[in-house]
């Protein structure tokens, strides 16, 4: 049999929810809000960063890259996600679905380095006040997030060109609302050991190290902020802390769950809802969570409401 025929420039089928068409109706209205609240939450924590000087600091440098990440991630997804559900059919052309695979994988590898850069730059808010704008001046901030969007791209690169080239066998149908790894890779008829290592060392690089290096951040700014004598400065500390762990917490337990565990331990219903959760609601709440815990951007919005009104 030529396994190659497979792999020919078919459009593919997203399944999404097809096995509950009386929820379809349900989740689109669900997206739809989740969408918006994205578009408008990250648009305005990146307005406000940019055009309140007060915020132009790395933490907010950081958080305006971040939000930019969740509109990009977002936007990859949700659209063609909403779509399928609204219409009659739920077909996505090969060179769609090869373009989503590759911006989910580069845009979620990148917030995977990000959110270690940002726990980094929390680590010397706290633990290295008085050089901090030594320590994290401008350049270096720039070259961080460079390093985080080099490396977002090159793993996509690497996991895009290996998925792709898997033979088919005719298979056509994606079990997943979007052209997902995981999802992709149960369509191949062949076993390749070379893709499940690549996976599995990519893993450990993206979700594995950038968590063991926030949870070490976190363990040395907790024993800091025992230290701290000034009840205000503690409860700032801790309510930027509580944030980023909210995020890292979302994120990357999701995220391992679904790509470092064995493909087969994972039910695909219970692995299109763990997608949902870490594709859908995550880059919802992330500007929530930013904006309702901080005092800065919401006196930042208040200062620009002002300023405009005035």
């Amino acid at each position: 049999m030529d396994t190659n025929n497979g792999s020919s420039m078919t459009d593919f089928i997203l399944l999404g929810f097809s096995d509950w068409p009386q929820l379809e109706h349900i989740i689109s209205g669900i997206v739809f809000i989740f969408y918006i609240v994205t578009l408008v939450g990250n648009t305005t924590i990146i307005l406000v960063s940019n055009l309140d000087s007060q915020l132009h600091t790395p933490m907010y440098f950081f958080l305006s890259n971040l939000s930019f990440l969740d509109l990009c991630y977002a936007t990859t997804i949700i659209p063609q996600m909403l779509v399928n559900l609204w219409g009659p059919t739920k077909s996505i052309t090969y060179g769609g679905c090869a373009l989503q695979f590759f911006f989910a994988l580069d845009f979620g590898a990148t917030e995977c380095l990000l959110l270690a850069v940002m726990a980094y730059d929390l680590y010397a808010a706290v633990c290295q006040p008085l050089h901090y704008t030594v320590i994290m001046h401008p350049q270096l901030c720039q070259k961080m997030v460079l390093t985080t969007w080099l490396g977002g791209l090159s793993s996509a690169l690497m996991l895009c060109s290996l998925t792709l080239r898997l033979p088919r066998c005719g298979h056509r149908e994606v079990d997943n609302f979007f052209c997902e790894m995981p999802a992709l890779l149960k369509m191949a008829c062949v076993y390749s050991k070379v893709m499940k290592i690549t996976v599995f060392t990519l893993g450990v690089i993206f979700l594995l190290v950038p968590l063991s290096l926030i949870l070490i951040s976190y363990a040395i700014i907790t024993q800091t902020v025992m230290r701290i004598k000034s009840t205000a400065r503690w409860h700032k500390v801790l309510n930027t802390c509580g944030s980023h762990l909210m995020v890292v917490t979302l994120f990357y337990g999701t995220a391992i769950y679904m790509y470092m565990k064995p493909q087969n331990s994972t039910s695909q219903d219970e692995g299109k809802f763990l997608t949902f959760f870490y594709t859908i609601v995550t880059p919802t709440l992330n500007p929530l969570i930013y904006t309702l815990r901080n005092k800065d951007v919401k006196s930042a919005v208040k200062r620009i409401l002002c300023v405009e009104k005035w």
